[in-house]
């Protein structure tokens, strides 16, 4: 219990369910790339910032898709702005492009969609979900053990992803109950350094 757990939960949903996921992300990436050219002129990501310069300006321009999605859009473009220019592996580091301009990050419509508990909510055995056509509810069959660490565990992060087969899974990442970092903006993490749904525009 001292360390973050990750959860991962299918979507066991059918094809007029799919395809509004499919549209969810499609949205979700337009605001994200919206914003990105702001974080390649400026060389800056901060969560808090960002939200602070340009949050009023996306809920006008993207109003279908909701405030707190346009949160949440923030969110990924600072947590994918930190690994792509901070991490020290990153051909893209700013400690190696030192004064050249900075790539501009493009979010592919299957990018990640990240959700938070006003946008996702689990109850016994269920699971309710924003959609740009309304909430979408699912039923869960999750272990005791499970059900047990989403009661006495923070919650970090809520991602949406599709698999190749075009199905969808949610993953869920879960903080000991005394982790002092809940809240604090997003560090850099292993794996791979340019996600895969991001394609990187160098400056001509």
């Amino acid at each position: 219990m001292n360390s973050d757990l990750q959860v991962t939960i299918p979507l066991q949903a059918d094809d007029a369910q799919r395809a509004q996921l499919r549209a969810l992300q499609a949205a979700f990436a337009q605001v994200c790339n919206a914003l990105a050219p702001a974080v390649q002129q400026s060389r800056v990501w901060n969560r808090v910032t960002l939200h602070h310069l340009h949050y009023h300006r996306l809920r006008e321009q993207f109003p279908a898709i909701g405030s707190q999605m346009v949160c949440n859009a923030i969110y990924s473009v600072s947590r994918t702005a930190r690994q792509v220019y901070q991490h020290p592996d990153s051909p893209f580091n700013l400690a190696r492009l030192g004064q050249r301009p900075l790539p501009l990050l493009r979010f592919a419509d299957t990018c990640p969609v990240y959700f938070d508990r006003h946008t996702l909510s689990i109850k016994p055995a269920e699971l309710s979900l924003y959609t740009l056509d309304g909430r979408m509810h699912f039923q869960l069959q999750i272990s005791a053990q499970i059900e047990a660490a989403f009661r006495e565990r923070r919650l970090k992060e809520i991602v949406l992803k599709r698999q190749a087969d075009g199905g969808f899974l949610l993953g869920f990442m879960l903080h000991p109950a005394r982790s002092v970092s809940a809240g604090v903006d997003q560090a850099t993490e292993p794996g791979n350094v340019i996600p895969d749904y991001i394609d990187l525009k160098e400056p001509s």
